[in-house]
């Protein structure tokens, strides 16, 4: 029976969460058409000066290598050294009993609300490297971890404000983002390094 009212805790709190990230998506675009001259999914001078449907395009594409890139890089850390197994340990709570409806409205608007704000509202105000560097701050977690995964977190704000300044089109991140989210708390919920062999062996 216990349980039972922690999986109905934990998805209650699922949700909440997806609600604070629509919140949030929400906000940012109200700040930032507010403040900003122009649209918090353009950037106002990309940096390689694309037309906007060459921008979007090569933005998209940006971001879906950028995604491959990291869920082939988080499963070969996790398989191969401590400290991400470690770091997948400490986060795996997070994802252990959510659904698949669940991890994709958590990947969708957690995408929407972070990218809105981060690169949309942030990216041009304080610059590719004050946007990175605040969202990997702001990725805060408890546990021996936690400055590996603000770390991590850095170096992925910093690559998704540069395609985002580069291209001049949100749709990279927006991509990036919803992909490496769904992928990965999917792996999280459903891989326990714990109980494999090999790597209690290594």
């Amino acid at each position: 029976m216990r349980g039972r009212w922690t999986r109905t805790g934990r998805s209650a709190a699922a949700w909440s969460v997806a609600a604070g990230y629509a919140l949030l998506a929400c906000l940012a675009t109200a700040l930032a058409l507010a403040l900003r001259d122009g649209a918090p999914w353009l950037y106002p001078d990309p940096w390689l000066g694309l037309t906007s449907t060459v921008g979007t395009l090569a933005s998209a594409l940006s971001g879906i290598i950028f995604a491959t890139i990291l869920v082939v890089t988080t499963r070969f850390a996790v398989g191969r050294f401590g400290w991400a197994r470690r770091l997948h340990g400490e986060l795996r709570p997070v994802a252990k009993d959510l659904s698949v409806g669940q991890i994709f409205i958590l990947a969708g608007l957690s995408s929407l609300g972070e990218e809105v704000l981060f690169r949309g509202l942030l990216t041009p105000v304080i610059g590719v490297i004050g946007s990175g560097v605040l969202f990997g701050l702001l990725h805060q977690m408890r546990g021996p971890s936690r400055w590996v995964w603000t770390g991590w977190a850095t170096v992925v704000g910093l690559i998704l404000g540069a395609i985002f300044a580069a291209t001049g089109s949100l749709v990279g991140p927006l991509l990036a983002h919803a992909i490496v989210n769904a992928v990965n708390l999917g792996y999280l919920r459903d891989h326990d390094p714990g109980n494999d062999p090999e790597q209690n062996l290594a």
